[in-house]
């Protein structure tokens, strides 16, 4: 992770970036004057560990949709690179071109071969553009099928790691068949023999985030969201503004907290202190404890039992009342 100058804050961390100033400036103070500071420092130090404490016990669902985008926020691939060895990314659906906003390959969960996919959105203005900001394109979740139905092939599981903040809405992708897309991929993924585990490490957003979101485990990081569309689109639609984006991001009730309530996601991923910006190493560590013990869990279930328990799992998602009617009453 980048050290202060270079981490950037948002708005309810500035608390923390002061400290950060104190500390620099400690630390300016010892060089020119060659006095002990270390004392002073350390004290600093674990203000600031108190203060990313004090700051993640008290979010709002709209700071943690703020969180779920930190520019300093592991993306897929860093997350790949923390948890498994060995990846071998696989390019293209053989059909259009390689979308590069989804990525995915073969790699190593201790010593275990997994097929881990997911959505890439770029570190820098120049990467976010090749990657599109994480929004796939038809070919990209073509080619995300391609690669379930080649680990279904060799009998390997599948790890989907959810980061966008939709499909790509261009008129191109309507054209090669977005919507289609999306909804091969439900309906595959529904059926697929192997164990599926999906984890939205980022935005997850509408049919963008389902279109790998389908699995025998979702598990959700602490601060991240999964909604049917963003706060600002919500409140463009109701209230014809981005204004009431922090309402309609508490109205949405987007958090893995609520996600977890309404039994959408079966588990959820504590993060560092802060947020996984903090230290991608520990965010890496957290998850991967999570996909070892449910790999484990769905390896010693029966294919067909397992494809069986995913279809009643959706089935039974969602709340509705049932109204019986008398039919001897007058209409």
């Amino acid at each position: 992770m980048p050290e202060y100058p270079n981490r950037q804050f948002l708005d309810f961390e500035q608390p923390i970036k002061v400290l950060y100033e104190e500390i620099e400036k400690l630390k300016q103070t010892a060089e020119k004057s060659k006095i002990d500071m270390s004392d002073s420092i350390q004290k600093l130090q674990d203000a600031i560990i108190d203060k990313r404490r004090e700051i993640t016990e008290h979010l709002t669902p709209w700071q943690r949709v703020q969180l779920s985008r930190h520019p300093d926020r592991p993306y897929t691939l860093k997350y790949i690179d923390n948890i498994f060895t060995d990846f071998v990314e696989l390019h293209g659906d053989r059909n259009v071109k390689d979308d590069k906003a989804m990525v995915g390959g073969f790699a190593q969960l201790n010593g275990e071969t997994v097929m881990v996919i997911g959505q890439q959105k770029g570190n820098n203005t120049k990467m976010r553009q090749l990657r599109n900001f994480g929004m796939a394109n038809p070919e990209g979740y073509r080619k995300a099928l391609r690669l379930m139905r080649l680990a279904e092939k060799f009998n390997k599981p599948v790890i989907t790691l959810v980061d966008t903040p939709g499909a790509f809405p261009g008129l191109e992708a309507e054209e090669r068949g977005q919507g289609e897309a999306i909804a091969r991929n439900i309906y595959e993924m529904i059926r697929l023999k192997v164990p599926i585990i999906v984890v939205i490490i980022g935005e997850g957003a509408s049919g963008g985030a389902f279109g790998i979101g389908v699995g025998d485990r979702t598990l959700m990081m602490e601060n991240t969201w999964y909604t049917v569309i963003s706060p600002e689109s919500c409140s463009s639609i109701l209230w014809r503004s981005w204004d009431k984006k922090e309402v309609a991001a508490e109205q949405l009730r987007l958090t893995a907290t609520d996600m977890k309530g309404f039994g959408l996601v079966d588990e959820i991923v504590n993060e560092p202190l802060g947020g996984a910006h903090w230290s991608y190493t520990e965010a890496a560590d957290i998850l991967k404890t999570f996909l070892e013990k449910n790999i484990k869990e769905l390896k010693s279930i029966d294919p067909q039992t397992r494809v069986n328990n995913r279809i009643e799992k959706y089935g039974k998602m969602g709340f509705w009342e049932e109204l019986i009617v008398d039919s001897t009453e007058e209409q």
